[in-house]
């Protein structure tokens, strides 16, 4: 590997009173994250709902932020589905366009599900995307699809698809898991997705970070993603916003950080916070930052 992945925003997408996508903000906002130094941009993982988007509203939202000066090297789109063929459509689709990598979750409606079951399913989905196949970062994140991407099954993936497999998001939020997965696989790009562990991570060779976070803090996430370095601060109020709905409460710091209330809505079945939540979230937030700053 010749350049580390650094910090890619996890990006929040917006949604307008008729619960359709707010491209236009959407855009703006991923402008404004790369502005401030994040590498890249992803689409459609779980702070971006990417579980309740649509084919059709994925391509047109790439198709709107390529169309805005964005590089799709500077693209890393999430598909978050149970079927091999979407998963390989929605793949192949970004894939074609040029964009850096492919998050991909396992499949999660079946549970306790074997490593064999799963090696399957990401054969399957890798030979239907056949020679387009490449730079795919497998999504580790049990506590949403109840599938834990366990170190053996890493590394038969990594053995399997050598040229296709590149790396794991790890948003298990275990460290003995994360380090395990260091120890074994330092030679894939391991991200952290919990900020709580990312400096430590990223200390014992982690690549750096897809991060919900960056949305409102991408400085001093960045930080943390590509020097290692550690902030009391982020992991303080990772512990805040995880009293809420995660991708409820980053939305609600992203309204707050562009003073556009569309950021609060979120699509069903999520529901948005309330007022009280909000509140407690800002002055969670000024307790920590502000003050400090001043």
């Amino acid at each position: 590997m010749t350049q580390k992945f650094g910090l890619s925003v996890a990006l929040a997408t917006p949604f307008d009173d008729a619960g359709n996508i707010a491209i236009d903000a959407m855009v703006a906002q991923a402008r404004r994250s790369l502005a401030a130094g994040c590498s890249s941009v992803t689409l459609f993982g779980t702070t971006g709902e990417g579980s309740s988007i649509g084919t059709q509203e994925r391509e047109r939202v790439l198709t709107a932020l390529l169309a805005s000066g964005i590089s799709a090297t500077s693209i890393v789109v999430g598909v978050l589905v149970d079927s091999a063929e979407d998963a390989a459509a929605q793949a192949g689709h970004a894939l074609s366009k040029g964009v850096h990598n492919i998050l991909l979750a396992p499949p999660s409606y079946f549970k306790n599900v074997s490593d064999d079951g799963l090696l399957k399913w990401f054969s399957a989905v890798f030979a239907i995307l056949g020679d387009n196949a490449r730079d795919i970062i497998v999504y580790n994140i049990p506590s949403v699809t109840m599938v834990p991407l366990t170190v053996s099954l890493i590394g038969r993936l990594r053995t399997a698809f050598p040229k296709v497999v590149v790396g794991v998001k790890d948003s298990s939020g275990d460290w003995p898991y994360t380090e395990s997965l260091l120890k074994a696989h330092g030679d894939l790009i391991i991200l952290v997705g919990d900020e709580r562990h990312l400096a430590k991570g990223v200390r014992l060779g982690g690549q750096g970070a897809i991060s919900g976070m960056a949305n409102f803090v991408p400085d001093e996430v960045k930080l943390m993603a590509e020097e290692g370095r550690d902030d009391s601060r982020i992991e303080d109020f990772v512990a805040e916003l995880l009293k809420y709905p995660v991708t409820a409460a980053v939305k609600v710091m992203v309204a707050r950080l562009t003073g556009d209330e569309i950021w609060l809505a979120v699509r069903p079945p999520l529901v948005s916070i309330s007022g009280e939540g909000q509140n407690q979230l800002a002055l969670a937030f000024d307790s920590l930052f502000r003050s400090k700053a001043a």
